[in-house]
């Protein structure tokens, strides 16, 4: 079966939009194109608040941790390391990341050996280059083995503007990815790997008798921003993937593109108090509500009623609210017998092509199988007309 869209009057509503909607959705072709990068993800509900040439390729800098961090979380799942497994510390990574590089490290000595979450925390709390390369050749033996792990953790998550070179985002020839990636990852480590997000928001570490505070600027630069990463790069400028917790919902917030430290808090900032200034919860349907039909093949009846398990509640620009519309979509048509409360496809909430929320619907009841003659009669239907749908 393919893939096809339901159509109704339902599947055709669009709402009003204001003057007034946020600046963020407002912006012309010409200016977007002069605007850095910007994401805006309610990471409670899957809803894409504000995206601004979210898919433009940056250079990651430091934010590429993100990737070494989330390959690292991955072994530790799988049982491939532990937390207590001792890596080595090769001369490469001490020249290259450590205290001879003169730049962010942990100061692991030359030729001692360090435990994973140890590592882990001199990754995530000092930012540290020594950290990235000694996970990396412990893993895979090398920091271009290494990179092609994070590539296909990168492919796997979705990442498809992605391309890492190294577990320390210094600059690298080809080394690339966008904000709506970087968003993508966040999401991912929130979701799979939220044991270990902690780590990220650690107020210092100590290794090697040298004490250091959490160098993440976004931490302790924005009130409730409690992880995730800082970044820059010559070509790029500074990025920053930043989430918190406000008015009851987990954002992700992604910024890039720009001129100084100060300007990257600044945007991140302002991308975060858009939700309450220019947003508002909208109530689209109560818990239980019919949203549409699926056409069933081969049952006791024609079609079965699809509902959503909870209320669809979504967050859209404060004001009318056009260019919106909503799609529900489904493999259809369903073959006999169905369960009840079978999930069988989803309800998007669609502005322009990009999906800005969604949610499962589930069968209303059981649909039994029909008779010989039933069935018979659905398969001449389909065979001679198929099923009216609109494809999607």
């Amino acid at each position: 079966m393919i893939g096809r869209t339901w159509s109704s009057a339902l599947a055709a509503l669009f709402f009003l939009v204001a003057a007034t909607s946020p600046p963020l959705a407002q912006d012309t072709a010409e200016d977007k194109k002069a605007e850095p990068p910007a994401l805006l993800l309610d990471f409670s509900t899957g809803t894409l608040l504000n995206s601004r040439n979210a898919s433009v390729a940056i250079q990651p800098g430091s934010t590429a941790k993100l990737m070494t961090a989330a390959a690292v979380f991955e072994a530790l799942s799988s049982g491939e390391i532990a937390e207590d497994t001792a890596f080595p510390v090769s001369e490469h990574a001490w020249r290259s990341g450590g205290a001879p590089s003169g730049g962010a490290t942990m100061f692991a000595a030359l030729k001692s050996e360090v435990p994973v979450l140890d590592l882990l925390k001199g990754l995530l709390v000092q930012n540290a280059n020594d950290a990235a390369i000694i996970l990396a050749e412990g893993l895979e033996g090398s920091e271009d083995a290494f990179a092609a792990r994070m590539n296909a953790l990168a492919e796997r998550i979705g990442m498809t503007g992605s391309r890492f070179a190294n577990p320390t985002g210094q600059d690298a020839p080809g080394a690339v990815t966008t904000a709506a990636d970087l968003g993508r990852l966040a999401g991912f480590i929130l979701s799979r790997h939220m044991d270990r997000y902690e780590l990220f928001s650690l107020p210092d570490f100590t290794w090697n008798g040298i004490f250091q505070r959490n160098k993440n600027p976004l931490i302790g630069g924005i009130a409730g921003v409690d992880g995730l990463a800082a970044g820059s790069s010559d070509k790029s400028g500074y990025n920053g993937v930043g989430s918190l917790i406000r008015a009851n919902r987990r954002l992700i917030g992604v910024v890039a593109g720009h001129p100084s430290a100060d300007a990257r808090i600044d945007a991140l900032k302002a991308l975060f108090d858009s939700l309450e200034k220019d947003f508002e919860d909208v109530v689209l349907f109560e818990r239980g509500a019919v949203l549409a039909q699926a056409r069933v093949f081969g049952g006791t009846q024609p079609s079965v009623d699809l509902l959503a398990r909870e209320p669809v509640d979504v967050l859209l620009p404060r004001g009318s609210k056009r260019d919106y519309r909503l799609r529900v979509v489904y493999t259809g048509p369903l073959k006999a017998p169905v369960e009840r409360g079978k999930t069988v496809g989803e309800l998007r909430v669609m502005r322009d092509r990009n999906v800005v929320f969604r949610v499962p619907l589930t069968t209303a009841e059981a649909v039994e199988r029909g008779t010989v003659t039933s069935r018979a009669a659905d398969a001449l239907r389909e065979t001679l007309f198929g099923w009216w749908l609109d494809e999607g």
